[in-house]
């Protein structure tokens, strides 16, 4: 269900980039995997018009992309770097084309047009812009409370320890391995002195 709404968002955004489609056109025929787990999963095959279709799963794909849940927003928001979390597998080629594809793609340029329709072109541009701040806002939020979340969990509830701790103790227990191996030398001196 949720899967069929992302195929036909995305059709529908490439339906207003006919040069996306046209790319997308040389690899008719390949099948693509999408995952974002635990949310969902899906496979689209590429079809000749260079839109996408829905596939059984069951089936390997050509190329695979696992995107992590948090990486949402901020491919929402458009960040420069959002599409590095990314994990692809299968052909590079292909799952390269997409992830370069979709970084060109402003989706908030296709909604001010079909909002353009109904509104006019003014009150459309704006709903899209409060739109874009609004998902900034909330990505800005979901990196802080991943932040402080983190704090808390080494800082406060020891849940959790800094790397800087753990290397402390690291060495720590190298210098009492160092010292023990000098204790046994001085004993054993002192066992051939009292033979």
């Amino acid at each position: 269900m949720l899967a069929s709404v992302v195929i036909t968002s995305i059709n529908h955004v490439l339906r207003n980039e006919q040069w996306a489609c046209a790319r997308l056109q040389s690899h008719a025929g390949r099948t693509v995997s999408i995952r974002i787990p635990p949310m969902m999963g899906f496979s689209v095959e590429i079809d000749s018009e260079g839109k996408l279709r829905p596939v059984d799963g069951a089936q390997p794909a050509d190329a695979a992309l696992t995107l992590p849940l948090l990486l949402l927003p901020r491919l929402v928001a458009r960040e420069p770097d959002a599409f590095e979390p990314v994990t692809i597998s299968g052909d590079q080629t292909l799952a390269g084309e997409l992830i370069a594809i979709a970084k060109q793609i402003d989706p908030g340029v296709i909604l001010a047009h079909d909002l353009s329709k109904t509104v006019g072109d003014i009150p459309a541009h704006r709903i899209v812009q409060a739109g874009e701040q609004l998902v900034q806002w909330q990505s800005g939020n979901v990196q802080r409370l991943a932040q402080t979340l983190a704090e808390y969990c080494t800082e406060e509830s020891g849940f959790l320890t800094k790397p800087a701790a753990v290397e402390r103790f690291a060495q720590e227990v190298q210098n009492l391995q160092f010292d023990i191996e000098k204790l046994e030398q001085r004993l054993n001196q002192l066992g051939r002195l009292t033979r």
